[in-house]
């Protein structure tokens, strides 16, 4: 649970600390007075968007700090410590500042983090209830969205399944009507694909043949110069006439060499080495007029090289820089080839998956919609009886729930086509979207008798306010949070009502901790800790600051509540009167 919030620099809070405990925290304070600056600084600490105008006149920035004991959520200290924070004690230390100018900066554990990284940390911990939540629950998607959140479990691996098949579906679809809407791009890819594939057949080259092809006319084409080379190579090495040669020059220094040998070792090793330099030469000589001999003048043999060495080159200016990349883009262009010529079984087999896939959703929508349709029952009955102790004994809710139909459409080939639910004359045909078949409608008759409207036509100010109370309550009930915040939901209540809501909320506090912004003392009368929100002014600033209350200054407080006086015998006694109440409800 939440244990601390530090706030300073926040609108009229200068610097204040709320401390928070087990049960249910009330916060209460004349009009003005910051109350709402709390759960503003609880929005900043559940990662909401920072707005430099909260920050108080004068100051760079505006901090909230927040404490968590975190010794029974190993959740929050396995994301603490991802996030590259600590915990101390069992304890994470989370804080958000927003500067005048704009910017915003996040902690965890004492580690800056992104501003989603705290609030994914900490907005699984605290359910923040206000008078925008009611107008939220208004809005059909928002009633859904409770329904199936007051299912549980069941209700959301039916939701899951679903969603499953229904993006399979989505995809197939985007498929089908890519291969059916692209025919003619396709066709017109598969004929280029057809005419590139066919000239490069018709070549056939060879791996690396462009590079041998080159080698081979370069040395046709120079076939006469090569040879003259090596002839001449060939006569200075070993000449036939009486010309001075390598070997003939080598034969002397041997013989010259050999004849004084016997006189010395080293002249004798110079001897040997002249003899095997003799040997070399004269293995170059015959492998050079070897060379000589093969090159051959075959202007037959070269016109076909270079025909060749062209085709090939028509090659890869069109479908590769070698004929490597050439082969390579042939065996991709083949491959996707079949693929497009196969469009036809393609498009049979995608139209039997939507088949298949269309009753796979039908059958997972009307399973949704049993589960919904139970839980529905349960919702209605649980509020009800709710709405019972919130003085509306005769109110009842409904919880409609009932599928989207349609006409008929005029093909099932058609995009999105409704799903057909039933055969033959009891077929129906029912709308679909990523989160079921149904629409979900909470409706209320206030009196007995009265038939069920929808929340904002049948109900008033004070009944709504009631209504969404008892929804907020039951569904929190079903809620995994530890924290609970309700931020003013007790709006436009009064008399027995507001006794009856809190005696709801200290229900809920008794397995949660409870948060509780109000103007009503009937409703502070239940609190387990009572913070007072109060306003001074020097004539020339204006702050806030919180005060823990004890039971004389409760008496106090809830005196000022009730009748705008702190100094009214009539309505301190009062005031004693609805903590006596209060204390043995909760007893």
């Amino acid at each position: 649970m939440l244990e601390e919030i530090r706030i300073s620099g926040l609108g009229i809070i200068e610097s204040s600390t709320l401390e928070l405990g087990p049960g249910l925290t009330v916060v209460t304070g004349e009009t003005g007075a910051g109350k709402t600056m709390i759960v503003t600084a609880l929005g900043l600490l559940l990662g909401g968007r920072g707005d430099a105008g909260s920050v108080r006149k004068g100051k760079k920035a505006a901090r909230v700090e927040g404490v968590i004991d975190a010794r029974s959520l190993p959740g929050v200290v396995e994301a603490t410590e991802e996030a590259g924070g600590e915990v101390e004690e069992g304890r994470v230390l989370v804080a958000r500042t927003v500067a005048a100018e704009g910017r915003a900066r996040a902690y965890v554990g004492g580690a800056t983090v992104p501003v989603a990284t705290l609030g994914s940390v900490t907005s699984p911990l605290v359910a923040v209830h206000g008078q925008s939540d009611q107008h939220r629950l208004l809005q059909p998607r928002a009633q859904r969205d409770s329904l199936d959140r007051f299912g549980g479990d069941a209700v959301a691996k039916l939701i899951a399944a679903y969603g499953d098949i229904h993006a399979e579906l989505q995809k197939v679809e985007r498929e089908l009507d890519e291969v059916t809407t692209h025919a003619r791009e396709r066709a017109q890819e598969a004929d280029l694909l057809r005419f590139g594939l066919g000239e490069v057949e018709e070549v056939s080259p060879e791996s690396g043949e462009d590079v041998t092809l080159a080698q081979e006319e370069e040395r046709l084409g120079y076939a006469d110069t090569l040879r003259t080379a090596a002839e001449q190579a060939r006569e200075a090495l070993s000449s036939e006439v009486d010309a001075p040669d390598a070997l003939g020059a080598i034969s002397a220094a041997r013989q010259a060499l050999d004849g004084v040998r016997d006189h010395d070792p080293e002249a004798a090793g110079l001897a040997d080495r002249l003899a095997e330099v003799s040997y070399l030469l004269s293995d170059l000589a015959a492998d050079v007029a070897s060379y000589a001999t093969a090159i051959e003048t075959d202007p037959a043999r070269l016109s076909v090289v270079s025909e060749r060495r062209a085709a090939l080159t028509a090659l890869t200016r069109k479908y590769g820089e070698t004929i490597d990349e050439v082969l390579a883009w042939a065996e991709t262009g083949a491959k996707r080839l079949l693929e497009l010529d196969s469009d036809d079984d393609r498009i049979e087999e995608l139209r039997a998956d939507r088949t298949r896939l269309r009753a796979a959703l039908a059958e997972a929508g009307l399973a949704l919609s049993d589960a919904r349709a139970d839980a529905a029952g349960a919702l209605a009955e649980a509020v009800s009886d709710e709405l019972t102790g919130l003085a509306m004994p005769h109110a009842r809710l409904v919880v409609d729930v009932r599928q989207k139909e349609t006409d008929a459409p005029a093909s099932e080939e058609e995009a999105h086509a409704p799903l057909k639910v039933g055969s033959g004359k009891n077929g129906r045909w029912l709308r679909y979207g990523s989160n079921g078949l149904d629409e979900v409608e909470l409706l209320l008759a206030a009196n007995t008798g009265s038939e069920p409207r929808p929340l904002h036509k049948g109900a008033s100010g004070g009944e709504l306010s009631r209504v969404m109370l008892a929804i907020e309550v039951v569904l929190a009930a079903t809620s995994p949070v530890p924290t609970f915040v309700f931020d003013e939901v007790d709006a436009g209540v009064g008399g027995t009502a507001a006794v009856e809501i809190g005696r709801r909320l200290a229900h809920l506090a008794r397995t949660a901790q409870v948060l509780v912004v109000t103007h009503l003392p009937q409703v502070a009368a239940f609190a387990d800790h009572h913070v007072a929100v109060e306003k001074t002014s020097d004539g020339v600033v204006t702050s806030s600051g919180l005060t823990v209350l004890g039971d004389e200054s409760r008496e106090l407080e809830l005196s000022r509540m009730l009748a705008g006086l702190t100094a009214s015998d009539t309505a301190i006694a009062h005031a004693r009167e609805l903590l006596e109440v209060a204390r043995a409800a909760k007893a």
